[in-house]
């Protein structure tokens, strides 16, 4: 099997190997991973220096492994916060799982054996006088954890943490020896197979047995059998001190006053004795951020061994009564404004314990007066919710936190405002940090599938221990809005009322919702496969939580997910990345694609017309949507904009973090202000987002026959624009004897003439028919790029100049170092997949951490449906012609069959 490199491209691209920056990002996920991807408090101390060995071959006892004597011998080093297969992969036992057919012959005895995990510390000599305490913030499935011989505690369930008082055990200045034992689910199920033959198979299986766990390991449609199910010590462990009384999990919730002028803060804390005797002292508040720093104090007494809950507000400390606060808003409503709340309790002189929470001010109710059905608003304002579902973040857990934070940059850059963490499976705390910081609403579920994908849980405590811990663990985060039970079908109904009346003390601040497909409006159940755009207009659920279509990577990203005998196949090789029959009907989708565009020569043309599919699916799912905003439709939740590993369909990037045409497509669509052709009825519409009309506008609709030739132009004035609402101007107007392809521009412009929203369509008078568009001669590009270093990024400014006769039809611009055509990963693009018509000049943003560059020179290499360029040697940047993506420069493989030949 080929191993994790990256392939360096050749000149000549019959030879070209494949630009894998996935693999780069792979290799770099094992040094990225030992730094925190759950944030600890600054005084903790991480554990590091970790070793695994497979239980089985571990005859000495756990008081034995978990002491200082012992040896191991041969065991491996291990990747902690990671997997176990993370480790063994690390340790070249495996080649990587998720590139090609890697993950095959893996066996699935990894999830049938416990595994040992051992390190050493040293325990602080501050620590002398007070408590020491050992932290874990997730294991998979259950542990045991052993110190200096001693057992000390256990866990149970993924997303439970572990605090345990090691006091007894450890000796301030001294070290000590850790040793954890790691079982998996006890229910890992039997997986099918992806392959051509037998497509997917059914999802899940009896893992749900298990409920806190990663369920979709067993597989899913979208993801193979990992086969090791992600046991292991996947977040960080680490190591504190406190005083006699500790301070736990603050909740900080606020009452905004309808003005925006005031807000009420109120703050509850537990505070533990952990002593036989009574401690009293005094419980600080320190409100800090936005500017401001306001403490208050209040005396408390802690009974012997007690657990007291302490509620403080407005009312009773008036520094919690905020003036002018500052708000935190959705992607695209306003700005992310938080703040910190630390709560720290002083015994004496001496800190004994102290949490901080970021958390913010804002509002949200579910409903308004003229609908039953689910409506978000945010501090007053009405959000039509455009959304991604996460199946899972990661196949193996690999997360850090620079990763997470590339790819909500990209929900944000698309103009989505919710992701929804399908059945838990995403539940790692920068992940709700990253969904704080760019206004990304969460729809946030606990550990239970479809019923007709897994069983009910069986185990009940520890459900609900592992649903209350992450409830408290992460309620403070302003992005939460919904928290929901189960995906697609009801808990069992003494289950749902335990839930709900437990949800209800937890946190009555949001809005528990038992069901993702049923109740208020919501809908799931898809359909999950390519349609042509106008079937995306007919819908009949108001909130709808599951719908997907194909969506094809770049030839770069296909060509760096498996080997090159597989390229020009369709064979289980893609079957194993999702292209296979199942839900997205991957069987048929070649089939598709090509009796709409035309015969597919080879990959290149495949993905060349897979952007124009994954396009028009994508931005019409949301247009769709659009077309009756707020009168028949609240929310989309596309299925998925997050892939786990490289695939075929459902996402709007890449594994590898490389942008597809999808991402741009919604990012269209949810324009704040947006002009849209109604491909189901040809009505023209504006679309405002905002909350305040719009006025004295003007809509210009230029129809192109295939030769590019303006056919007609219509100008229409637009008086009144009303905020929260799509407004229908008139009806597009089609000549009769137009060419059977023609293209339709639309540009809304504000009463200065400053363009407001572009939008560009190709449409066809035999519906889905668009073989012609294989008519269009070349379009020569002119590009122009500037460079400015803005800290630690770089910001290019690239304009593109369309100075042809010929409409330039989906301009795709790929950033990467000069040096070898290497793509820079990640990128963020503010727009691309760019149509121009003759004349027509766009600029564009392109933004990279200077990192990324690694001290290379830039190069831009553009590509499109029938795109060429003048190549450029400018100050800032090479530009070229991606020739790994024309598909006249490849052999002619006839990837998919020619259906009129048939």
């Amino acid at each position: 099997m080929r191993s994790l490199r990256f392939f360096r491209n050749d000149i000549n691209p019959l030879r070209q190997k494949a630009n894998n920056v996935i693999l780069k990002n792979l290799a770099m996920l094992a040094a990225l991973l030992s730094l925190a991807t759950a944030k600890a408090q600054q005084s903790d101390q991480l554990i590091g220096g970790w070793q695994m060995q497979d239980a089985t071959q571990v005859s000495a006892s756990a008081s034995a492994v978990a002491s200082a004597k012992f040896t191991a011998d041969g065991w491996y080093t291990a990747t902690v916060p990671g997997t176990v297969l993370t480790t063994l992969v690390n340790n070249k036992v495996y080649p990587e799982p998720l590139y090609g057919e890697n993950m095959r012959p893996i066996p699935e005895s990894l999830n049938k054996k416990s595994y040992w995990y051992r390190s050493s510390f040293l325990v602080p000599a501050s620590h002398a006088g007070r408590r020491t305490w050992l932290h874990f913030a997730g294991v998979n499935y259950s542990s045991e954890v052993w110190i200096n011989g001693k057992q000390v505690g256990t866990t149970r369930g993924a997303f439970i943490r572990g605090d345990f008082d090691i006091t007894a055990v450890v000796k301030p200045g001294q070290n000590a020896t850790l040793a954890v034992l790691v079982s998996p689910q006890p229910h890992p199920g039997i997986p099918h197979e992806h392959n051509v033959a037998l497509g997917e198979g059914l999802n899940g299986g009896e893992t749900a047995i298990d409920g806190p766990t990663f369920l979709s390991t067993i597989g899913w449609d979208w993801l193979p059998a990992i086969r090791d199910r992600d046991t292991g010590i996947w977040l960080p462990v680490t190591l504190s001190s406190t005083g006699p009384v500790i301070v736990k999990d603050p909740f900080v919730t606020a009452d905004l006053a309808a003005s925006h002028a005031t807000a009420d803060l109120t703050v509850a804390t537990t505070l533990k004795n952990v002593t036989g005797a009574p401690v009293s002292g005094t419980l600080v508040g320190v409100l800090h951020g936005q500017g401001r720093e306001i403490t208050f104090r209040t005396p408390v007494t802690v009974a012997p061994n007690e657990q007291k809950v302490v509620s403080l507000d407005s009312k009773s400390v008036a520094a919690l009564h905020v003036t002018d606060p500052k708000l935190w808003w959705p992607n695209g409503y306003g700005p992310q404004n938080l703040y910190q709340m630390t709560m720290r309790f002083e015994s004496g002189k001496r800190e004994s314990s102290a949490q901080t929470v970021q958390f913010g001010i804002r509002k949200i109710e579910y409903q308004v007066s003229d609908s039953e059905n689910l409506t978000i608003s945010v501090n007053g304002v009405r959000v039509m919710v455009r959304g991604g579902n996460w199946g899972l973040d990661e196949g193996m857990k690999r997360v850090p936190r620079e990763r997470l934070d590339a790819q909500f940059h990209m929900h944000a850059l698309a103009n989505m405002n919710m992701i929804r963490n399908w059945v838990g499976q995403s539940t790692n705390p920068d992940f709700y940090e990253m969904a704080d910081k760019y206004g990304i609403l969460l729809w946030d579920e606990f550990f239970q599938p479809n019923p007709s994908d897994g069983p009910n849980v069986t185990d009940i405590p520890t459900y609900l221990a592992n649903v209350t811990d992450k409830v408290v663990r992460y309620r403070n985060h302003p992005s939460i809005a919904v928290w929901c039970a189960r995906n697609e079908g009801y808990p069992p109904k003494e289950l749902d009322d335990m839930l709900k009346a437990m949800m209800g003390k937890l946190d009555g601040s949001r809005l528990y919702q038992s069901n993702s497909a049923d109740g208020r409006g919501v809908s799931s159940h898809g359909p999950y496969y390519w349609r042509a755009p106008r079937f995306y207009y007919t819908f009949n659920e108001s909130f709808k939580t599951e719908v997907g279509s194909m969506s094809i990577p770049t030839i770069e990203s296909i060509q760096g997910m498996m080997p090159e005998r597989d390229w020009e196949t369709i064979n289980d090789d893609w079957a194993q990345h999702d292209m296979a029959k199942g839900a997205e009907h991957g069987d048929t989708y070649p089939t598709e694609l090509a009796a709409r565009f035309g015969h597919i020569r080879n990959l290149a043309d495949f993905v060349r017309k897979g952007q124009l599919a994954n396009y028009e699916a994508y931005r019409a799912m949301y247009e769709g949507r659009n077309a009756l905003m707020f009168k028949t439709t609240t929310g989309i939740i596309t299925w998925m904009s997050h892939p786990a590993q490289p695939s075929f369909v459902w996402q709007l990037y890449h594994y590898d973090l490389d942008p597809q045409s999808s991402l741009f497509a919604v990012k269209k669509a949810g324009e704040h202000i947006h002009v849209q052709l109604n491909e189901a009825t040809g009505q023209l519409e504006v679309v405002n987002n905002q909350p305040d009309d719009l006025h004295n506008l003007t809509l210009q609709a230029t129809i192109y026959d295939l030769d590019s030739k303006v056919i007609t132009h219509q100008t229409l004035p637009v008086d009144s624009a009303a905020g929260s609402k799509t407004t229908d101007v008139a009806a597009l107007n089609v000549p009769q004897g137009i060419s059977p392809v023609y293209f339709v521009k639309l540009d809304l412009k504000a009463t200065d003439g400053s363009l407001l929203s572009t939008n560009f369509y190709w449409q066809s008078t035999k519906p889905d028919q668009f073989a012609d568009l294989a008519q269009l001669p070349k379009a020569k590009l002119h590009v122009e790029g500037s460079a400015r270093k803005d800290g630690d990024r770089t910001i290019f400014t690239v304009t593109l100049r369309n100075p042809s006769s010929v409409i330039a039809l989906m301009t795709h611009l790929q950033l990467r170092q000069k040096t070898g055509g290497v793509r820079v990963l990640p990128v963020f693009y503010s727009d691309n997949y760019i149509s121009l018509i003759p004349g027509e000049a766009r600029t564009v943003t392109i933004e990279v951490a200077n990192k990324n560059l690694t001290g290379d020179a830039p190069a831009l290499a553009l590509d499109g449906f029938n795109v060429e360029v003048e190549p450029t040697q400018g100050s800032a940047l090479l530009v070229e012609l991606n020739t790994t993506a024309q598909p006249e420069l490849w052999p002619a493989t006839n990837l998919v069959a020619d259906p009129v030949a048939k």
